[in-house]
């Protein structure tokens, strides 16, 4: 099976990252996780550059299956401060995720006739930054609910404290979601390296194997 190799690299990113995100960096302001997740988008551009569109959405629906099975779980495994995954954080998770691989997917199949860095760069900043705005918006902001005891669960990150630690006073979430915009950044420019050398690799080695006339 051709796609085998994507789905078992994005289940485990997403199981990694779900683990990851329980260990904290920088004061609270960042996990583990936001350095693994974002390698998520790398294996959705590889699998699209090779296989086109409609594999990289099967690939992302067997993420997304992941995460809901990992979310699942973390439901039923409890912390000192309660379930290791609350309701109004696993649903954030998975609409982010569905919501931005897909966004791109589509991104990516609209400019692979370009540059050969513009559609996996281009695609994964939008992606990122969707990701980004649609978990946090929906896992910590004041102005959405999922009803008393989801929102309960989340409360601190609305506490108001300095941004990033030295700025002006803000929602907890705020800074969370900045800093985690970043990472995703800096991971996108970093990332284009592996895709060239494996979707290199992975296109020589088809033409390796392809008999001559």
């Amino acid at each position: 099976m051709r796609l085998l190799p994507a789905i078992l690299a994005m289940a485990a990113l997403v199981v990694a990252s779900n683990i990851l995100v329980q260990f904290l960096l920088w004061d609270g302001f960042l996990t583990w996780g936001a350095f693994t997740y974002p390698f998520a988008f790398l294996v959705t551009d590889i699998t699209n550059r090779l296989y086109g569109p409609a594999a990289a959405r099967r690939v992302v629906l067997a993420g997304f299956a992941t995460g809901i099975l990992c979310s699942l779980i973390g439901t039923q495994v409890m912390l000192e401060f309660g379930p290791a995954v609350v309701l109004r954080v696993a649903v954030a998770s998975g609409a982010a995720f569905l919501a931005a691989q897909l966004l791109d997917v589509a991104v990516f199949n609209r400019m692979r006739a370009g540059r050969w860095w513009r559609a996996p760069l281009v695609s994964t900043l939008a992606s990122s930054t969707l990701d980004t705005a649609v978990f946090f918006t929906i896992a910590f902001a004041g102005f959405v609910s999922l009803g008393p005891e989801a929102d309960a669960a989340t409360a601190w990150a609305r506490e108001t404290v300095p941004f990033l630690g030295a700025g002006a006073p803000v929602p907890l979430w705020h800074s969370l979601a900045v800093a985690d915009w970043g990472v995703k950044l800096a991971i996108a420019l970093l990332a284009l390296l592996p895709f060239r050398l494996i979707v290199g690799q992975m296109l020589q080695g088809r033409r390796d194997v392809t008999p001559s006339a």
